[in-house]
């Protein structure tokens, strides 16, 4: 497939040398704590849950071997060539994840006479960004429980302190995140690579002793066990599938690494790690059957097993960081792209953009993993819930590749349809084991997910009726404009700037003023910020100034999906393009909507209440676009949906 990657972040496209190979190692450590912080503590309870688990087969040489060789091609099929080769190139100016696959897929239909799949392609996803908050739920928990759990493999005196030690450690991870992770975060690397050493180290010290379990990487004993076992062999995917549940992390953090460190860091670090680790948990179980228990921990000799839980703790709360920081970072993605109502986005570092804290969104992750630790109270119980809400959004990231493929680099069908089968042959075989535990938890995530689609969609709904309504109740600006002829309104001096989602239209705030105060400005500029299905927009193209007459200037401002609009800024640049005012001598006006839900034609009543109780609750224009809160006149009106 055509390679668009961007590569900003990577060197890419920059011939190599000592400091361009010396940059890509560096930025491929710092992808081991930030990319494979989740698929990389999956050894603690994968291998495990394929024998012990609800759906767990007896752990027999025979099935022992089947079970590695499937683990082995997952992670081939899935991370190597579906994500590292394929899914990575689909970058949209070298941002990944759910909602810039979509936004990218999105350009290409802009440009078709009959859009029929724009509604699925939005609908799927949002539906797979709402999956990934369920993920960033799930994941804090089960890798920092499990981590936990290895106490009691050291002794059973530990079993009724594995709960409440493992919320003191998620407590203390919630609560730093209003620092920002800059700090500690330059830790990560250097600490996942220790991790990742240890699980080689301990894989091999088995693998030593029992060098045959090596054949497990033919494919021929995962297709056996599948034949053998029939129904329960399929169930067992369930359970392989947690090996690969990192994999659409790994790919919406592409933007801070680029795609060449981040496969460097997966083919020259983690697979190799991860596949003898696993290869000893096998070789351990072929000589012990009964350390399918845990057959992590008992990897370990006794003196290290105390460290190897400090180990494990950590590298779970850093695998907990990255969906955190996800979370945030999906959640700004969806306010730009209008999915979201605003919220505080409070930036955690003056040198890094993508280093933000959302409270909101950090507290409600907080108490919905507590939530999930005290019902569940084991890592089992909770692999139970673990990987539907994923393996759906695996899916969805490979019909949207497809439609990138097809529809924007122009892959041919002959080409396309193969690669595609492929990965959606293996990802629909998983999701469909992973299904089986709906009833033992998988519930969870979707319902969640299903709550998360509701809330974004109709708050997308909603604006979009609001806005049709006050275009509706408007005027166009020229009419505005010619009335002044007859009846020139009294000008004061000064600027006033109204803020107007309608770039064409006259802003209510505007009427309102004039019929209330009946005075105008002498400098009157109509500022519309908006949003874009790119990541970034450069800076010399983001502030377009139009001079109107009467003294009117119409200023467009454009953000893309992955920055946060700012007024200072906005103001800065139009100073730049020759537009003159003084600060203290402007005001701003804002409209503000008060929402009556109707029966009228638009949305179900029950959707408008919830659109209204969102936009009451939505972080204020004000302190959302930093713009100074003593210049600020809003003028209400009241809107029926």
């Amino acid at each position: 497939m055509k390679d668009t990657s961007t590569g900003a972040s990577s060197g890419e496209g920059v011939r190599e040398g000592p400091d361009t190979f010396k940059r890509t190692a560096l930025l491929a450590l710092g992808a081991l704590g930030i990319v494979y912080g989740d698929i990389g503590t999956s050894p603690l309870y994968a291998l495990r849950e394929c024998f012990t688990g609800p759906h767990g087969i007896a752990p027999t040489p025979t099935n022992v071997l089947g079970v590695l060789s499937l683990i082995f091609w997952t992670l081939l099929i899935i991370v190597s060539v579906k994500y590292l080769i394929f899914v990575m190139r689909a970058d949209n100016r070298g941002e990944g994840g759910i909602l810039a696959l979509m936004a990218l897929a999105m350009q290409r239909q802009r440009g078709q006479s009959a859009p029929v799949a724009r509604p699925v392609l939005i609908t799927l996803g949002i539906f797979g960004a709402a999956l990934l908050y369920g993920d960033g739920l799930i994941t804090p928990a089960i890798t920092v429980l499990s981590a936990v759990e290895g106490l009691s493999v050291a002794t059973p005196v530990f079993e009724p302190f594995i709960v409440p030690i493992t919320l003191a450690i998620l407590t203390v991870l919630f609560v730093v995140q209003r620092h920002g992770t800059a700090r500690i975060g330059s830790l990560f690397g250097p600490v996942m690579c220790v991790w990742f050493f240890t699980l080689a180290a301990l894989g091999v010290k088995e693998l030593v002793h029992n060098p045959a379990v090596l054949s497990a990487l033919s494919p021929v004993h995962g297709v056996m066990l599948l034949v053998h076992n029939g129904w329960h062999g399929f169930l067992v995917l369930g359970g392989v599938f947690l090996v690969v549940t990192g994999c659409e992390a790994l790919y919406a953090d592409m933007g801070h690494f680029g795609w060449k460190p981040i496969r460097w860091a997966w083919f020259g670090v983690v697979l190799p790690s991860l596949m003898l680790n696993y290869l000893g948990q096998g070789a351990l179980l072929l000589r012990d059957a009964s350390a399918a228990r845990n057959p992590f921990y008992l990897l370990a000799p006794s003196w290290m097993l105390y460290p190897l839980v400090a180990l494990s703790a950590v590298a779970g709360v850093i695998a907990s960081q990255a969906l955190i920081s996800g979370a945030f970072s999906l959640t700004r993605q969806a306010m730009q792209l209008g999915y979201s109502p605003r919220m505080e986005v409070v930036h955690t570092s003056a040198e890094e953009m993508g280093q933000i804290y959302l409270p909101g969104i950090n507290w409600a992750l907080m108490v919905g993993v507590f939530t999930l630790v005290v019902t569940f109270r084991s890592s089992s119980a909770l692999a139970s819930a673990y990987g539907i809400a994923v393996s759906t959004t695996m899916v969805i990231t490979s019909i949207m590749a497809y439609v990138v493929a097809r529809e924007r680099w122009g892959v041919s069908r002959a080409l396309a349809i193969p690669v595609a089968g492929l990965f959606l042959t293996v990802e629909l075989a998983l999701f469909s084991a992973n299904a089986m535990k709906l009833a033992d938890g998988g519930w969870f995530p979707l319902l969640l997910a299903v709550m998360i689609f509701t809330l974004m969609t109709t708050w997308k709904r909603g604006r979009a009726i609001l806005a049709a309504k006050l275009r509706a109740s408007s005027i166009p600006l020229k009419e505005l404009l010619g009335s002044f002829g007859d009846h020139p309104p009294l000008r004061v001096s000064g600027t006033a700037i109204f803020m107007t989602g309608n770039a064409e239209g006259t802003p209510p705030a505007l009427l309102h003023n004039l019929k209330h105060n009946k005075v105008l400005h002498e400098q009157v500029v109509l500022l519309t910020i908006l949003s874009e299905d790119v990541p970034h927009i450069p800076g010399a193209e983001r502030v377009v100034v139009e001079p109107l007459e009467q003294g009117f200037v119409r200023v467009v401002a454009t953000y893309g999906f992955m920055e946060n609009p700012s007024i200072p800024d906005v103001l800065k640049r139009c100073r730049e393009k020759g537009l003159q005012f003084q600060l203290m001598g402007t005001s701003f006006f804002l409209g503000r909507e008060t929402l009556i839900p109707t029966k009228r034609p638009g949305m179900a009543v029950w959707r408008e209440a919830l659109f209204s109780w969102m936009s009451r609750n939505a972080r204020s224009a004000t302190a959302y676009f930093r713009i100074p809160p003593n210049r600020v006149v809003e003028l209400g009106s009241q809107v029926e949906l």
